[in-house]
Order: structure tokens, then C-alpha cells, then sequence
């Protein structure tokens, strides 16, 4: 077990580990961490705790220090700062018809560089942007381009479940999402419906996919034979989450309502495969 604290660089950002080095710095407290880039500044996410060694990369960077009221000044005009580059930056980009849209600013914490995000639907010759920035910020430029997704991280904004982004929340990483999972919980596969502000397929499919992949193992689908107390018939309508089945029972009869645990499964699906030859085919 090692020792570690959590620190996150940007409040929507991932959290690190670092060596807290004797330092007891409570959940919100500024600290000043060495990082492969240099001196930077750190919110703590997480109090000192101790985890397993095979959960960290050594060897880890120290918290040099509790940040005082100069490293605090610095960061707030760090801000301003990067508040101003911004705003001269969507001029620049305006001037020379470059083809990108600038997301965010943000000065390193020692000042001597500035970083601009910005999204872009292809390649962008920014190097002409980079001259014109240089010698009216006179410091070092870097432009970094990021998807939509990471954009709409930056930006927070509202879902349309009325809550905050999940990924400007409490998301450290994007995890991949695909269109199988719409179909497995039964979503309207029309992209308005599943797709985030972002453009792409919701992030919050992820969260019940093992949930809707075990209940669909268990829930005879729509088309599969089973027997109930009142004889064998077909599924007709299904519900996962409640596991409520609705049966015909003989081709005029109107559905009855029963629960999956009441019935036996004979064959699965529309091809009527028995039961019997999937097991022996797996």
C-alpha cells in the first residue's frame, strides 16, 4: 500500500495521484505539485489515503507545498490573464478566416506559456495564428486541437435529462459508446433522442449496459415460447427492468400479464430454437 493524495488541475478535469509528502492537505486546499511539465497549481479532490501499489505509476510527483496567498494571486491572474488571450485570440483567428473554433485559454502557472484549445472539423494551418499571438503576448504558444466531446467537457452546459453534463461533473474519462447499446435497452434509435450536445451517442448508455446485458439474458425475448400454469405460449411483450412478460396463450386470446421468474423458457426468440440445441451449440 502507498500513501497518495488526489488532485485535479481543472475542476471538470480527471484526478492524479501524488506523493503527498508529509503534507496534510484537506479536500478543496490549493497545493503547488511537481508535474513532467513543471510547477503547477492543484485543487485536492481527495485527502491523503493509502491505495494498492498496482492502482499507481511510479515513481510518483511530490505536493511541494501548501499553495500561499502569492501562488493564489498568481493562479487569479493567470485567469484574467487567460481571459484576455482568449478574447485576442478569437479576434486573430476572425482576421485571418482560419477555419477553427477556440474553446478555452489557460496560462501555466509559472506564466511563461499559453495554451488554446479549439475544435475543428479538419486540419488547420494555425502557424501564421501562432506568429501574430507570440508577439502580442510575448510568450510561448501552443494550440491544441480537442473532439466534441472534450469540448463540451470544458464547456458544461445542460443535458436534456435537465442535469449538468456528466462529463463536466464526475466523468475522468470517455468511454466508448455504440449504437448496440441504444438497442439492447430498447431506446428510440433516432440520434436526436440518444445523442448528447455534443453530436455523439450519450455518454450515460454506458452506465446500464452490464445491468440491460444480464436482465436480457434472463427475459425470454418478444417471439420465444414458454410454458406458464396456463399452458405454452408466446411472448409477445417484454420489459427487462421489471421483468414483466406479456403471453399470448393460443392464436385469439388477448395477452396475460405474468412475471419471468412464472415461466419456463422453451425456445428463444423468432426462430423457435429450442432450448436444448443452444446449449449444445455453445
Amino acid at each position: 500500500m502507498t500513501e497518495v493524495i488526489s488532485v485535479k488541475f481543472k475542476p471538470d478535469g480527471r484526478a492524479y495521484f501524488f506523493d503527498p509528502a508529509g503534507i496534510n492537505a484537506k479536500v478543496g486546499d490549493l497545493v503547488v505539485v511537481e508535474t513532467s511539465k513543471g510547477i503547477e497549481c492543484a485543487t485536492v479532490s481527495e485527502a491523503v489515503k493509502a491505495v494498492e501499489d498496482a492502482s499507481i505509476v511510479k515513481p510518483l510527483k511530490k505536493v511541494l507545498r501548501l499553495a500561499d496567498a502569492i501562488d493564489k494571486r498568481k493562479v487569479e491572474e493567470n485567469r484574467k490573464k487567460a481571459a484576455d488571450a482568449f478574447t485576442l485570440c478569437e479576434k486573430k483567428v476572425l482576421e485571418r478566416g482560419l477555419d477553427m473554433k477556440l474553446v478555452d485559454a489557460e496560462y501555466t502557472f509559472d506564466g511563461t506559456k499559453v495554451l488554446f484549445y479549439f475544435t475543428s472539423d479538419g486540419r488547420v494551418d494555425f502557424r501564421e495564428l501562432v506568429k501574430d499571438l507570440a508577439a502580442s503576448l510575448h510568450t510561448r504558444i501552443e494550440l491544441r486541437q480537442i473532439g466534441v466531446r472534450d469540448e463540451a467537457k470544458m464547456l458544461g452546459g445542460l443535458g436534456i435529462c435537465g442535469q449538468p453534463f456528466c462529463c463536466a461533473r464526475f466523468l475522468d474519462d470517455f468511454q466508448p459508446v455504440s449504437i448496440k447499446m441504444a438497442k439492447e435497452q430498447g431506446l428510440s434509435l433516432n440520434p436526436t433522442k440518444i445523442s448528447g450536445s455534443c453530436g455523439r451517442l450519450m455518454c450515460c448508455l454506458k452506465y446500464e449496459q452490464e445491468a440491460y446485458e444480464y436482465l436480457n439474458s434472463i427475459t425470454p425475448p418478444v417471439g420465444s415460447l414458454v410454458k406458464t400454469s396456463g399452458g405454452n405460449g408466446v411472448v409477445v411483450d417484454e420489459n427487462p427492468l421489471t421483468g414483466i412478460l406479456y403471453v399470448r396463450i393460443g392464436e385469439d386470446a388477448a395477452p396475460i400479464k405474468i412475471h419471468r421468474s412464472e415461466v419456463k423458457l422453451l425456445s428463444r426468440g423468432k426462430n423457435k430454437k429450442p432450448v436444448a440445441e443452444e446449449a449444445a451449440d455453445s
